[in-house]
């Protein structure tokens, strides 16, 4: 006899469950085609006009004039002239938790270099991001600064290591169990700080903290294990020991002498100068608020703002960032440190490049992301005017793609 017994329940929502499956799927393989744009590819100082970018599993997979043929069944989003470019590259921050992430997403930070937060929460949101499991920036990670008394969390993090906390991280020994502590933490960089810090009103910004010999080690460590050094600096001496000991960037550098500046420029290090968030010490409110901190960015703003000037000037490679954590507090966003950057010298492209393609190159992750090209990863932002021209309107993105995906959409809200 013919069987005329009814699907069983579990057998109604299996079915159920892969025809969710199924329509996910067809979603999220869905083209996305942007249409009537101008490309500012992140590389050049003019744009290219009027093309389709056609994104297909979180990659742009063509490049076309418009008017050519589109894939069937994309979601089609016509920009009406609008501008896209690169997602910015944030090669500083201090990123702590799942909002601080989701805010410098949606201002249109794609990928962040995390420059030291406790419990390697960097390295968990890289991991999440990975997954696809959280919408984030692409994250590279450092975990906890090395310097001579670290954060409370790494020993906390690694109590095994309780018998350095009485000498502190000094000498090769210690300095040599820190990192390889890191380093099994599957961290991408190494962040040591060799000098004072400059947002603590009880420390002096140019005091050392480590020798020449001592960041040698830490490099060399490094090394071993393919990973590159970024050494906070204000101060010249502990800038100078850094860059003699070959670490891949200097951060802030802020004090640096025309001497040092040229090892750089010899050696092909990297400077971070982060000089918005200088900016940041004075104005009230933001990531520091205190008066003698407004008394010390009085002095440090003019004279990082020259050193900038003076390492573009001699061609040292420069780099973009915020050095901000994005907490609810923080007014600071990339592109002020993009303004600033424009401010010493370096023109509208070059600064957006210090942003994306040569961010990418510096982070190595240029073949991914950094330009607008066929097979690079879709992240990128729509603008409403050419960031070569103007480039305040990166502080205004009208969408965010973020390896493919629309984390912001204010397109339709403003046609002409």
């Amino acid at each position: 006899m013919p069987c005329t017994s009814k699907p069983s329940q579990a057998s109604s929502r299996l079915l159920i469950l892969l025809l969710l499956l199924a329509a996910t799927f067809t979603l999220n393989t869905q083209p996305l085609v942007l249409q009537g744009a101008n490309v500012v590819d992140g590389k050049s100082d003019q744009p290219i006009n009027n093309v389709t970018v056609i994104i297909e599993d979180g990659k742009i997979s063509k490049i076309i004039k418009d008017g050519e043929g589109i894939p069937r069944g994309g979601k089609v989003i016509d920009l009406n002239g609008k501008y896209i470019m690169p997602g910015l590259i944030d090669a500083h921050v201090h990123i702590r938790s799942f909002a601080a992430a989701e805010t410098a997403l949606r201002s249109g930070v794609t990928t962040v270099r995390s420059m030291g937060v406790a419990h390697f929460t960097d390295v968990g949101m890289r991991e999440l991001a990975r997954q696809g499991t959280l919408q984030t920036p692409e994250f590279l990670a450092a975990g906890y600064h090395v310097r001579p008394t670290p954060d409370d969390g790494f020993f906390l993090n690694f109590p095994e290591l309780s018998h350095l906390m009485k000498d502190g991280i000094k000498g090769e020994a210690a300095i040599r169990k820190m990192a390889e502590a890191l380093i099994s933490r599957k961290v991408d960089w190494i962040k040591t700080n060799a000098t004072a810090r400059a947002g603590l009103p009880q420390t002096d910004p140019r005091e050392p903290y480590y020798t020449e010999e001592e960041l040698k080690i830490l490099v060399q460590v490094g090394a071993e294990y393919g990973i590159p050094v970024a050494a906070h600096a204000h101060g010249d001496e502990g800038g100078r020991a850094a860059v003699l000991a070959g670490v891949k960037s200097i951060e802030h550098g802020t004090y640096l002498s025309e001497e040092t500046l040229k090892l750089m420029l010899e050696r092909g290090t990297y400077l971070v100068p982060t000089i918005a968030i200088v900016n940041d010490l004075v104005e009230p409110g933001g990531d520091y608020d205190q008066p003698l901190l407004e008394v010390r960015g009085r002095h440090m703003l003019p004279r990082i703002r020259e050193t900038a000037s003076k390492a573009y000037k001699m061609g040292v490679k420069i780099i973009a960032s915020t050095d901000t954590g994005y907490n609810p507090n923080s007014v600071m966003r990339l592109g002020l440190e993009l303004e600033e950057l424009v401010g010493i010298g370096m023109s509208n492209a070059e600064a957006i490049a210090a942003a994306t393609s040569a961010a990418a190159e510096f982070l190595e992750i240029d073949n991914h992301t950094g330009q607008i090209a066929e097979g690079m990863d879709a992240d990128l932002l729509i603008l409403e005017r050419n960031p070569l021209q103007h480039i305040k309107a990166i502080h205004d993105p009208l969408m965010v793609v973020n390896n493919g995906k629309i984390v912001v959409n204010r397109v339709e809200w403003t046609k002409e």
